[in-house]
């Protein structure tokens, strides 16, 4: 991975108090498209699905010791997709024999419907920000009994003491394209509260900022050209602001560009860390870069877990 050039905090146009919120709305449900939909071919997964597999992967038996907050959850974004995908994988997770022969757990397991999951009921996931989005909320809690969100205002730089682990459960925090939104100084209030507060912290971004990645922004336009009379067929004004007036797919590829020289690499990631105020000393930061959309969409991500003292 080159970077093209040092993090620039430009401002995007769906952050802004101006930009119309009916077009907002739009703009968010292609986000939210472009993290569930698979491209047949160009995808092996759907950006949710490869998120929950990096958590699953990562976390390994730690994976259901957390309960999952997303403090910048938006309209709900992936999160209600990641909660699906993930316990499905801990549901179809075949069960160590209680008389282990060896210790390697990462081979094939067979396919036997006679063998069940542990009974864990589910790692559960909750959805927060600083301005809630109640109705879009409620309509995705219903869907899963693992989802819930918290209805009040949450600020990840403050984060109540509701939120910091309960039932025996420790908390992990997901920015699910997120983090690069903010500046320095939020970035490193946001960072401080969460080494202090939370077990685990999860950065996941579609983005970087590199070549490849400013040509996927303008993949993403197209793509959203070529898809949305089969998504938003039931909305004339997504239709009318896509193809009459495409107010929809310029601020998907303007903003897409600018969130790729926003977004910040694992080393200025741990940077910000250490220059925060809180302490590093028990937390190991594990990052990686995955392939998202062939052949040039890449997500990146930086996992940081506490360790148990």
């Amino acid at each position: 991975m080159v970077l093209i050039c040092p993090r620039i905090h430009f401002y995007e146009i769906n952050d802004q108090t101006w930009f119309p919120q009916y077009l907002r709305e739009k703009v968010q449900s292609c986000l939210t498209l472009s993290w569930t939909f698979r491209v047949p071919l160009l995808q092996k997964a759907s950006p949710a699905q490869l998120v929950a597999s990096t958590l699953y992967g990562t976390l390994n038996a730690q994976v259901t010791s957390y309960t999952y907050v997303d403090f910048c959850a938006g309209a709900g974004g992936p999160t209600p997709f990641i909660e699906k995908d993930l316990n499905a994988q801990l549901d179809s997770r075949i069960p160590s024999s209680p008389h282990p022969t060896s210790t390697n757990t990462k081979g094939l397991t067979p396919r036997s419907p006679r063998i069940l999951a542990e009974p864990t009921g589910g790692v559960k996931f909750v959805l927060t920000d600083l301005h809630p989005h109640i109705p879009d909320w409620t309509e995705a809690s219903k869907r899963s009994e693992n989802l819930s969100f918290v209805s009040e205002p949450v600020d990840a730089a403050n984060a109540p003491a509701s939120l910091n682990g309960k039932d025996g459960k420790k908390i992990f925090r997901l920015y699910n394209l997120a983090f690069h939104h903010f500046d320095d100084k939020l970035g490193m209030d946001i960072l401080k509260n969460t080494l202090e507060t939370a077990d685990g912290f999860g950065i996941f971004e579609l983005q970087e900022r590199t070549i490849s990645s400013l040509i996927t922004m303008l993949g993403l336009g197209i793509l959203m050209l070529l898809i949305t009379p089969f998504y938003f067929w039931r909305s004339p004004g997504h239709l009318f602001f896509t193809y009459i007036i495409p107010i929809i797919p310029f601020v998907l590829v303007f903003d897409g560009i600018i969130s790729s020289l926003r977004t910040r690499s694992s080393e200025e990631v741990q940077a910000l860390m250490k220059e925060c105020g809180a302490s590093c000393d028990s937390w190991t930061v594990k990052s990686g870069h995955e392939q998202h959309t062939w052949p040039t969409g890449y997500m990146t991500w930086v996992i940081g877990l506490k360790r148990c003292s």
